[in-house]
């Protein structure tokens, strides 16, 4: 059973059999809800469904399902994505072959869906050609995340991965240079080259970029603070860091 909650847009998939077949069907889920304490062979395959094909899911306690007490849910529920996700995999080559250099937006682990939006709206407006999330720990894109972003969510792509660090990777042997945007970094970041093929990671609103991210990058470049201030906005940051990736390119 398929639903659409006018409150906060997010279109719901009810019951087991439901989402297997939106699963199947090559839905784009965001993730798919448990109750926690049911098990059955019903709810286990769904559950191997979901490892296989790396959708996120979350055990949740039965009073979550109160809200869709009127639904035959069958203790699950998915959340089917607003966009369609894309894989970055795939996106590099094609914009080589375009004759782009690759601006790629890496966003590791930022969870707060209005940052999520905002960093979405700035990356749109600088040029950005892909923004790249993992599959956990990631703000989802919700009609939240889309407005804050004034649509831009809509229009560029979002590619969901599984493996920051092999992303990373695949940035450096493709010819890309990588820069983690951090506090801890010696340079400030108009001291650092960013014109050129470019990804630029941000890191989590409290913790950062995860040390194995930051060591697989080729640059680290810092936002220079002043009066004892220790960090900015995650999407404040990322505005900076792409704009002035922006001005030396022009």
């Amino acid at each position: 059973m398929y639903n659409q909650n006018k409150a906060s847009n997010p279109l719901l998939v009810y019951g087991i059999h439901a989402i297997e077949e939106a699963v199947n069907n090559g839905k784009d889920i965001q993730k798919v809800l448990l109750q926690r304490g049911i098990s059955n062979p019903a709810i286990e395959h769904l559950l191997q469904l979901c490892k296989h094909h790396q959708i996120p899911f979350q055990y949740v306690p039965k009073e979550k399902f109160f809200a869709y007490k009127n639904k035959n849910h069958q203790g699950a529920v998915a959340y089917i994505s607003p966009i369609s996700y894309q894989n970055i995999e795939m996106l590099l080559p094609q914009l080589f072959e375009e004759g782009k250099e690759p601006f790629i937006l890496i966003l590791d682990k930022v969870t707060d869906t209005r940052n999520f939006g905002a960093i979405a709206r700035s990356a749109y407006c600088a040029g950005v050609h892909a923004i790249v999330v993992p599959f956990a720990d990631a703000a989802p894109v919700t009609d939240d995340a889309i407005k804050t972003s004034a649509g831009a969510l809509l229009q560029i792509p979002v590619c969901r991965e599984k493996n920051l660090k092999t992303v990373i990777e695949l940035m450096n042997q493709s010819g890309l240079a990588t820069l983690a945007c951090s506090e801890k970094a010696n340079k400030n970041l108009q001291d650092v080259d960013l014109t050129g093929p470019l990804a630029i990671v941000m890191g989590n609103e409290e913790k950062g970029i995860s040390p194995d991210i930051m060591k697989r990058c080729t640059y680290l470049g810092k936002i220079p603070l002043e009066f004892g201030v220790q960090s900015l906005n995650v999407s404040v940051a990322c505005g900076i860091a792409l704009y002035e990736a922006v001005r030396q390119r022009i």
